[in-house]
């Protein structure tokens, strides 16, 4: 049995040059078979120009090679777009992450120091209250339990006790007495003046402040000046006590070491904070002069530093200024908690 086989070739490759120029060749093979037996008797050989195969065979090589650079070329871009994407997220992501692991570095740093001066400042104002209250006793000691024992031995005296002693002297050592006994009065409720806090809880912080002025201006007689601007009322008693206890200490501080100068209180409220200022525009003072067994200044700043609130001092010689920052929105938040459980 045979069949027709056919292949492409090119005319030198047949070893029959006859000066024919190099030119490609399509050789057919042809068997021919007998008619009753289809046995193959003979083999038919001939030869076909395929210049035009040879075009179409490399045209659709080119088309071929194109093909696949042109898919190679897509799936690299495809890739290079997917890589080159997911890469830009992960530096995103990398960079993302570093700036939160920086601001929680610095919001951890930022709260162990807070929680460091609040640390010191509520052992500060523990020792402090402690000689605070020694200076009471002392006080009461050596001011109204001096003259209560001085009107005791008065009492025990002959004048008051003799049944002959003379009417006059006895009645001027009763008005004496009398005298004593009330200067002793006088100084315990000077004292008592100075402990006793006026009715807080429901005063807003504008009403304290104004308080404060008040009992000022009475005490001293000296006329205070203050701009107020809208305060917020969501303040919590230790804030209230703290800031009547800011503005009176400041106000003593500057009539005491700068007598005659012009006193301002000022206050501002954003969401998150109070802020009060008292300024006076005295000859100013050093501040290193202050020791530490003073319970003005120091005492201020760790009774606002114990509530995480700031503390400023600036003096020079055009006056000087206190200034209290307390935070607000930590209680705020605290309050509303507390409401929604409920």
């Amino acid at each position: 049995m045979g069949k027709l086989v056919a292949n492409y070739d090119r005319y030198d490759h047949l070893g029959i040059r006859r000066g024919v120029e190099d030119v490609p060749l399509l050789e057919i093979y042809n068997p021919i078979r007998q008619p009753w037996s289809g046995t193959v008797v003979a083999v038919i050989e001939f030869y076909e120009l395929a210049g035009d195969l040879q075009g179409t065979l490399r045209k659709a090589l080119l088309t071929s090679w194109m093909a696949v650079a042109g898919a190679v070329l897509l799936i690299f871009l495809a890739l290079f777009a997917i890589v080159y994407r997911a890469s830009r997220t992960i530096d995103r992501q990398a960079s993302d992450l570093s700036l939160r692991v920086r601001d929680l570095t610095e919001a951890l740093e930022a709260n162990r120091t807070l929680h460091n001066r609040v640390q010191t400042a509520t052992q500060r104002a523990v020792a402090r209250n402690e000689r605070f209250l020694r200076r009471v006793g002392a006080d009461l000691h050596d001011g109204p339990a001096q003259l209560v024992a001085l009107a005791s031995l008065k009492l025990d005296s002959d004048l008051v006790l003799e049944e002959g002693a003379s009417p006059t002297l006895r009645q001027r050592e009763v008005t004496a007495i009398r005298s004593i006994l009330n200067d002793a009065m006088g100084e315990i409720r000077a004292i008592c003046h100075g402990l006793v806090l006026p009715q807080l809880e429901s005063a807003t912080p504008a009403e304290i402040i104004e308080q404060a002025i008040t009992a000022h201006e009475q005490r001293t007689a000296c006329k205070v000046e203050h701009q107020l601007g809208p305060l917020t009322n969501a303040l919590p008693l230790p804030h209230r006590i703290c800031l009547y206890r800011f503005v009176q200490e400041a106000l003593n501080n500057g009539h005491i070491h700068a007598p005659g100068a012009k006193l301002t209180v000022t206050g501002s409220s954003a969401p998150s904070s109070l802020v009060i200022n008292v300024s006076d525009d005295g000859p100013g003072f050093d501040p290193d002069t202050i020791g530490n067994d003073s319970l003005g200044l120091s005492g201020l700043r760790d009774r606002i530093e114990s509530l995480g609130g700031r503390f400023s001092l600036s003096t020079g010689p055009s006056g000087t200024s206190l200034t209290m920052e307390l935070t607000l929105q930590e209680e705020q938040d605290d309050r509303e908690n507390l409401d929604r459980d409920r």
